[in-house]
């Protein structure tokens, strides 16, 4: 993995932080790659129980770096293609391969939590935000649409017609109203203590539990989400290479 995402191991917790600070820790590429790598080591540490998603700097993350992203078409469509066992493109693995893990996923949240940032974040088990926390489904001021996983986590976490107006505005929202509509868990002065508090509550439980409550409930609630990636893909690659392209219309 490259330098902006890091992963640190510390007795059965494991962390993983987004290192791009000078960026609010927008996302490229690179690092969404490196998200899905980093997944795939914390599941290969049979010691881990629970997982703290963190950003560094001032901001859990300012979502994806779009002149960063698109500066490379071809490089866009390549990630864009899905895997065939998993039904997800890099972008979705980044955020889904957290829900794939058999251990809680915890974000601290701080800062920024825009657009794909807040994906990753939505795909977490739980979300603990600091009071001064901003949140955006951004896409749409970009001429996107939300995808990264994130119209099935929030079909998991609020209705129809707030994910729609988050969605169709782009509007930042604080602390208080995630809370209000169900898009965090909860609010913390410090939210990175408060994920180490609440990782060792779920960790004194039993671990085969804790697995098999993690998947049944993602099972049980989720709609065909590999249907709801493949529409994702659909809705969201022409848009993604107008931009490239430097087209408005």
């Amino acid at each position: 993995m490259g330098d902006h995402i890091t992963v640190r191991f510390d007795d059965n917790l494991a962390y993983v932080e987004l290192n791009r600070p000078g960026k609010h820790n927008g996302l490229t590429l690179d690092m969404l790659r490196d998200l899905v790598d980093a997944a795939r080591k914390v599941a290969d540490n049979k010691m881990t129980r629970a997982v703290i998603i963190a950003g560094n700097g001032p901001s859990f993350s300012s979502g994806l770096d779009i002149a960063a992203a698109t500066r490379n078409p071809v490089a866009i469509v390549k990630e864009f293609l899905p895997r065939p066992l998993r039904g997800t493109n890099t972008f979705q693995e980044a955020c889904w391969a957290w829900r794939r893990l058999d251990v809680p996923v915890i974000a601290a949240i701080h800062g920024r939590c825009f657009g794909g940032g807040l994906q990753i974040a939505l795909a977490a088990d739980f979300r603990i935000a600091a009071p001064t926390a901003e949140f955006s489904v951004m896409e749409a001021a970009h001429g996107l649409v939300p995808d990264m996983t994130g119209p099935a986590t929030l079909s998991q976490l609020i209705g129809l017609d707030q994910a729609l107006l988050l969605t169709m505005t782009a509007e930042r929202i604080d602390t208080d109203h995630a809370l209000r509509i169900g898009l965090i868990t909860d609010v913390a002065d410090d939210p990175l203590e408060a994920a180490h508090a609440l990782a060792d509550r779920i960790t004194a439980r039993d671990r085969k539990a804790v697995a098999a409550a993690k998947h049944l409930f993602n099972r049980s609630w989720q709609r065909d989400s590999r249907a709801t990636f493949a529409a994702e893909r659909l809705a969201q690659l022409p848009l993604l290479l107008r931009k490239a392209m430097g087209s408005s219309d």
